[in-house]
C-alpha cells in the first residue's frame, strides 16, 4: 500500500472511532442526573465508599471516624453548565469508547506486523485496555477524593471561605482521572517496547533508584495539593507499575 492508502485506512480508523464516541456521548448526554448527580458529584458527600472505608478502618482501630465533608459548588459564568454538560459527556464518551479505539488501532497496525509479534502486541492492547479502566476507576475512587478533601477544605485562614467553581471542580475530575487511566498504561507500553526491541528488562533494573525519583515528580505533577498522604498514595501505584513493567519486558536475547 502507498502512503496515501495507509493515510485513507487511518481516516477510516478514526471515522469509525468518532461515530462510537459521538453515540456514546449523545447517550451520556441524555441522562444528565446519572451522570453528575450519582457519579461526578458523589465524591463531594461524606457517603463516598473511599469516606466510609476510612471510617469503618478508623473505627476499628479505636479512632474518631473523619470529619463529616461536604462542598458546595457554585457557577459564576451564564454558558458555563451547558458547554460543561457537553464536554463531559464527550470525555466519558471517550472513556467508554477506548477498548473499541484500541481495537481499531490494532486492526491498522496488524498488517505491518510477523506473526510472532502479532501475538505479543494483541495482548498488549488487551493488557493496556484493562489497565487504563483500573487506572480510571483508582483515579475516581481514591485519587479524586483525596485530592478534593484536602483541597477543598485548606483553608489559609479561617476567614476565608472556600467558594468551589463549578468549573473549578469539573477540570480537576477530568484531569486526574484521565491522567492516571494513562499512567496506568506503563506496563502496557513497556511490553511493546520490549516485543520491538527498544527496551528490555536490565535497563528497567538498572535504573530502578532513577525511576523512584521520576515517578516521585510526577506523582507530585498530577497532585496538584502536595501533601504527603496523597503523594503517596500515587506515587506507590506508579512504583508498583514500574515493577510490574519490569515483569512483563524481556531481555533482547531472550
Amino acid at each position: 500500500m502507498s502512503f496515501w492508502e495507509h493515510l485513507d485506512e487511518f481516516r477510516k480508523v478514526l471515522f469509525r472511532s468518532a461515530v462510537l464516541v459521538v453515540i456514546f456521548m449523545a447517550l451520556i448526554f441524555s441522562a444528565k442526573e446519572l451522570v453528575f448527580d450519582k457519579i461526578i458529584f458523589a465524591p463531594i458527600d461524606s457517603d463516598f465508599p473511599l469516606y466510609r472505608l476510612v471510617d469503618s478502618i478508623l473505627s476499628r482501630l479505636g479512632m474518631e471516624p473523619l470529619e463529616p465533608f461536604s462542598l458546595e459548588l457554585i457557577n459564576i459564568d451564564l454558558s458555563a453548565q451547558f458547554f460543561i454538560h457537553i464536554s463531559t459527556s464527550f470525555y466519558f464518551a471517550l472513556v467508554l469508547a477506548t477498548p473499541f479505539i484500541l481495537y481499531q488501532l490494532w486492526l491498522f497496525v496488524k498488517p505491518a506486523l510477523y506473526q510472532n509479534e502479532k501475538k505479543s502486541v494483541v495482548k498488549a492492547f488487551s493488557f493496556g485496555g484493562v489497565l487504563f479502566f483500573i487506572g480510571v476507576l483508582a483515579g475516581y475512587y481514591l485519587i479524586f477524593p483525596l485530592t478534593l478533601r484536602f483541597l477543598g477544605t485548606y483553608q489559609v485562614s479561617a476567614d476565608v471561605a472556600n467558594q468551589i467553581s463549578l468549573q473549578s471542580y469539573i477540570s480537576m475530575f477530568i484531569w486526574l482521572i484521565l491522567i492516571i487511566g494513562i499512567v496506568f498504561e506503563m506496563p502496557s507500553l513497556s511490553a511493546i517496547l520490549s516485543r520491538l526491541g527498544i527496551l528490555s528488562k536490565s535497563f528497567l533494573k538498572k535504573y530502578r533508584r532513577h525511576a523512584v525519583v521520576v515517578l516521585l515528580v510526577v506523582a507530585a505533577l498530577i497532585t496538584p495539593s502536595g501533601d504527603p498522604f496523597t503523594l503517596m498514595a500515587v506515587g506507590i501505584p506508579l512504583y508498583a507499575l514500574y515493577e510490574l513493567s519490569i515483569l512483563v519486558c524481556r531481555d533482547f536475547d531472550k
